[in-house]
């Protein structure tokens, strides 16, 4: 898959995921990689706000792509986050095979597309959350 990273369309995500290849329905589009890390990593991470990156796949496995910029798996943002722009809507999910995770085309993404990826509501309502308790 031909990936590129550039300033992505969502005022204040930085960085964004683009294709320059077609992706149909279902396809995968990259594999979420990272530091694999416990469960009691994971809380102390999140705890110390190190979770920008963190993804949970199940009670004993996380991944963390915060000190592993190469795996560009990391710069998809979610379009239905804080913010939002008219127009822009998510084009795929996460997919947890075993031990892996997957972005996967939940529609056909055209070339030159950005991949905007659901973090899910509950990854919304947690960083709300903490915002709160941050002002």
């Amino acid at each position: 898959m031909a990936l590129i990273v550039k300033k992505s369309h969502l005022p204040g995500a930085g960085k964004g995921l683009f294709t320059t290849k077609a992706i149909g329905k279902e396809g995968k589009v990259i594999e979420y990689r990272g530091e694999i890390i416990g469960y009691n990593e994971y809380r102390r991470r999140a705890r110390n706000q190190e979770d920008h990156y963190l993804f949970f796949l199940r009670s004993e496995l996380s991944i963390d792509a915060l000190h592993t910029p190469q795996y560009k798996a990391r710069y998809a943002n979610d379009a239905a986050g804080i913010t939002r722009v008219k127009g822009i809507r998510n084009n795929a999910d996460y997919i947890i095979f075993g031990d892996k995770c997957f972005i996967v085309a939940s529609r056909d993404i055209k070339a030159g597309e950005e991949i905007f990826v659901n973090y899910t509501k509950s990854y919304w309502d947690y960083m709300r959350k903490r915002m709160k308790k941050a002002h």
